[in-house]
């Protein structure tokens, strides 16, 4: 199956990205980590409630496996990178804690790491372009 994503009647896409949204325990320390260590930049759109901003996206729909793996209506996100071990280097030079090494799994190159709020992480360098 494929979506296409046609151009609306005033010469924009339909679709134009995806919002993807942690929830934290910690959310100031959350907002703090992705603004400082990961280096994003943000917009506060009121009361410090940032919206961070990603230069593209990537969506994936895979199948669910019986008895294995997340259940259906899971969502998943991680973050990806040209060069994980560069950027490995310089995130840990910035505090970024990682929970395991880097290993190949299928698709790339990956590694994890948790961010304030127990929220846990993939970093991933693809294999696919």
């Amino acid at each position: 199956y494929y979506i296409v994503i046609r151009h609306d009647d005033h010469g924009g896409y339909m679709i134009r990205g995806v919002y993807t949204m942690f929830y934290s325990s910690e959310v100031e320390q959350l907002r703090a980590y992705v603004r400082d260590k990961l280096g994003l930049s943000s917009t506060d759109v009121g009361g410090g409630w940032l919206i961070f901003d990603l230069p593209e996206a990537d969506m994936g729909c895979h199948p669910v496996e019986l008895n294995a793996g997340p259940p259906s209506g899971e969502h998943y996100v991680s973050f990806y990178c040209d060069d994980i071990e560069d950027t490995v280097s310089e995130l840990s030079g910035r505090g970024v804690e990682f929970t395991d090494e880097i290993t190949d799994v299928g698709y790339g190159q990956a590694i994890h790491f948790v961010m304030p709020g127990d929220v846990k992480v993939e970093l991933y360098q693809p294999s696919y372009k």
